[in-house]
């Protein structure tokens, strides 16, 4: 198989409370592990914000092959960060509401339908809160249930609130519930298609053309969980702007987790759907989703294009992986229980080899479309 020389990379991370710099790190931290396990030798430069985006230059050696790799980080942190600006009243109020207009919105009763434990994590940052807020009003009317005075509420309801917000907030911050509240608010923003999503969708696909005046081997899409929304939403805009951008150029798009749908399942996301039409009919892009059941926060076994009516464009083919395949029995063992680090799995770093592997798909010499074609128990011929 011919090695890849170059490669642009435009990422767009998921739910995480990361800006680039942060991402940056992280991906430092998984390029070293998954060079030891996979024999390559990477070297991640520092990111720079230049005019098309928070930009990493990673290089990657293999048997005397170099592979550079130009990687753009697109993240939204700036966005869930005003969101989460508020006093915790406020973020606590705003999220059940984006919650309601979720289920109104027929979205809710679509991720039951389609994927019913993507439902169960929809439901789960609500639940965990509202059963606080309930536990505080018992613990608040506790004078008036045990039939003592009721001036004994003095002292129960500042114990009620002590309750919530020195026990029940930190105890919901292990699971980024507040952080998930703002997910919902901004996954709303996308699927509406509002001013402040609409003005980060645009600058994002200027970016990109930016950035694709650059020559290269190939041109990866990849995105991670709510991600896949952003990447979908940004290359429908860049399709819009410049319609033979793609060209030419071996584009491949690679949703790791997807959660497109997350978005898409919005009554009003007419045009996120308009932009997976766009991608699926798009003779030039090799799209594929990778997934894993070890996962919930992902629509598992659902094919975006057709869910979304384009049943007659060609499907992104669904590739499952298995993440014991990619770590160790006592890695794999601390952390199966823990959906949210589960859900982060597809882009850390690995410490066995396996048909996947985030740093080799972004940074390796292998071409990006061969992941498509993965065995989740085989690593690639190349690395066995």
């Amino acid at each position: 198989m011919a090695s890849v020389s170059s490669r642009l990379v435009f990422y767009f991370p998921g739910f995480d409370p990361l800006d680039a710099a942060a991402h940056h790190r992280r991906y430092e931290r998984s390029a070293a592990q998954s060079g030891k396990t996979f024999g390559l030798d990477y070297a991640v430069g520092p990111v720079r914000e230049v005019e098309a985006g928070s930009r990493v230059e990673a290089v990657s050696i293999s048997d005397g092959q170099e592979t550079k790799s130009t990687i753009y980080i697109h993240d939204h942190n700036s966005i869930i960060s005003d969101l989460r600006a508020p006093p915790i009243w406020k973020q606590i109020l705003l999220g059940f509401k984006a919650g309601a207009e979720i289920i109104t919105s027929g979205a809710a009763f679509r991720y039951f339908r389609h994927a019913w434990r993507f439902g169960l994590f929809f439901l789960f940052p609500y639940l965990l809160i509202f059963t606080g807020l309930l536990l505080a009003a018992l613990i608040a009317i506790l004078p008036l249930l045990l039939h003592v005075s009721p001036f004994l509420c003095l002292l129960s309801v500042p114990v009620a609130w002590l309750f919530f917000d020195k026990g029940v907030i930190p105890f919901s911050g292990r699971f980024h519930t507040l952080h998930l509240f703002a997910d919902w608010r901004f996954a709303l923003m996308v699927g509406r298609n509002e001013p402040v999503a609409r003005a980060w969708i645009e600058d994002k696909a200027q970016k990109v053309l930016l950035a694709l005046q650059t020559s290269s081997d190939e041109v990866l899409f990849v995105s991670h969980s709510m991600g896949a929304s952003l990447a979908l939403a940004v290359a429908g805009r860049v399709l819009e702007l410049k319609p033979d951008a793609f060209d030419g150029r071996n584009v491949s798009f690679v949703t790791l987790g997807g959660a497109a749908l997350q978005c898409a399942f919005i009554a009003k996301a007419a045009r996120l759907r308009e932009s997976i039409g766009t991608l699926a009919r798009h003779g030039e892009v090799t799209w594929f989703d990778i997934q894993c059941l070890s996962d919930p926060i992902h629509l598992y076994k659902c094919n975006t294009a057709h869910l979304t009516g384009h049943g007659d464009a060609g499907q992104p083919k669904i590739v499952r992986i298995k993440f014991k395949h990619s770590l160790s029995d006592e890695r794999y063992r601390k952390n199966k229980l823990n959906f949210l680090r589960m859900h982060r799995q597809y882009v850390l770093g690995s410490d066995r080899k396996s048909g996947f592997d985030f740093t080799l798909l972004t940074a390796g010499p292998l071409p990006a479309a061969s992941f498509g074609g993965l065995k989740s128990d085989v690593p690639p011929p190349a690395f066995q």
